[in-house]
């Protein structure tokens, strides 16, 4: 659902923002505030990286007094914004989601809710006990085209929906980045890859799905490729000290050093510099001393690079999912929706359904209006709906707005815990109630 421009005109005073993490995401999530500076206001933000948090202070001039290295700071202070951008790492969600929500703040919560299916219900009792609204950050929900297909799922335009076929194909150099040299590379210190990656896709099957409950589920899925046993023969342990670099396909120099050289400071390269602006000096340095510079069989990485997971949901319905990182494609989901009445397909840029009866292939085409350059690579528009959603509800109280709220999340999130257990034991699990354990 899209707010129209007389709705906006009657939504009430300004929302005023707190961010905790000033990285990619509350950085991102942030810039709604420049977009629509008379529908939310930054108010203070929560970083212990002081150019992060400096940048994010000068951007949306952000007063001394509310700026701090650690959200304990914030937390400790009495209420003074609506609602909080939670945009920590992984590990770090539980403890500010709870104390803010029990501040009464609302909550935007970067995905995953946290890293254990523990630490997930707290956040939602926590939400629920305080009254306060909670908006997990599953952009994609907020996608134009994925909700036209929850659309013509729900019109009727497949019939019965019998099977849900989905691939993520997450690219070889974006999982070499984030899952191999960066932050999310090893499960001790954020969490497996199908949570931190594909929590957005289990959790679309899950709304497809309808009101339909997972009853079995099971995974497979292992590392592949990315360890020292296929290091190169001559390779050394870092790319820009590396002989046989040219011919490396995840080469640091080529993925970021080369992409900078060409004028392009963005994502991924915005990411390596945590301490100052991108340049190619920076961007040199980080490679020479940093995580990103490392070769990618020499990394402490330990998280699955292909998965897959098969459900089994009430009535019959069942549902493959697969993600992969050896992929051209970057995050360009591939859906297909089989029904008793015909076939949906989504290719990554279009979506067509194909009637059964009148044997003929409708495209079906959704507005997908937001401004230029808001929203991370892969996401299209979706951060931005997303942040106008939340924004939206808080403004005028109405939690309906928020299509990711606590207990669908949640549960989508258990399912996800779930079918790691499965791969992990090696055994189909019959999910008699999930929720309850």
């Amino acid at each position: 659902m899209r707010l129209n421009c007389s709705q906006l005109d009657n939504m009430p005073s300004l929302v005023h923002v707190i961010v905790v993490g000033a990285g990619s995401r509350g950085e991102n999530y942030s810039m709604f505030a420049s977009v629509h500076p008379d529908r939310m206001k930054v108010v203070a933000v929560a970083d212990p990286r002081k150019y992060a948090r400096t940048k994010l202070q000068k951007k949306h001039n952000i007063s001394e007094e509310n700026v701090f290295d650690d959200w304990r700071g914030v937390a400790e202070r009495d209420k003074f914004a609506d609602a909080v951008f939670v945009c920590t790492p992984d590990r770090l969600h539980k403890e500010p989601a709870v104390a803010f929500a029990r501040k009464g703040y609302h909550l935007l919560l970067e995905k995953p809710m946290a890293t254990t299916a523990e630490d997930c219900r707290e956040i939602v009792e926590a939400c629920t006990q305080s009254g306060v609204m909670l908006c997990v950050g599953h952009v994609l929900r907020y996608d134009p085209i994925v909700h036209k297909i929850k659309e013509l799922i729900d019109a009727g335009l497949v019939g019965d929906v019998v099977h849900i076929q989905h691939l993520e194909p997450v690219g070889f150099y974006h999982f070499a980045h984030a899952f191999v040299r960066g932050n999310w590379r090893n499960e001790a210190e954020s969490s497996f890859s199908l949570l931190a990656k594909s929590c957005h896709d289990i959790d679309l099957i899950h709304h497809w799905a309808g009101a339909r409950r997972c009853v079995k589920v099971s995974s497979f899925g292992s590392l592949s490729h990315f360890n020292k046993q296929n290091k190169p023969a001559g390779a050394a342990d870092r790319c820009l000290e590396c002989p046989v670099e040219k011919k490396c396909p995840y080469s640091a120099s080529k993925i970021y050093l080369d992409q900078v050289k060409k004028g392009n400071t963005g994502w991924p390269m915005s990411v390596i510099c945590t301490d100052s602006s991108v340049d190619i000096e920076s961007v040199t340095e980080a490679l020479r001393t940093g995580a990103y510079g490392r070769c990618v069989y020499e990394c402490d990485n330990d998280v699955c690079t292909n998965q897959v997971v098969n459900m089994e949901f009430e009535g019959g319905l069942t549902a493959a999912f697969t993600m992969v990182a050896f992929t051209e494609e970057i995050c360009k989901r591939r859906t297909t929706i089989y029904g008793s009445k015909g076939e949906l397909s989504y290719d990554g840029h279009d979506v067509h359904v194909f009637d059964f009866l009148s044997q003929q292939r409708t495209k079906h085409t959704p507005q997908c209006l937001a401004p230029k350059n808001f929203g991370m690579h892969g996401h299209g528009v979706a951060d931005y709906h997303l942040t106008d959603a939340f924004i939206s509800a808080v403004a005028s109280d109405d939690a309906s707005l928020i299509r990711s709220g606590p207990e669908e999340t949640l549960h989508s999130h258990l399912l996800v815990f779930e079918a790691e257990r499965s791969r992990l034991e090696n055994k189909v699990l019959h999910c008699a109630d999930i929720q309850a354990k």
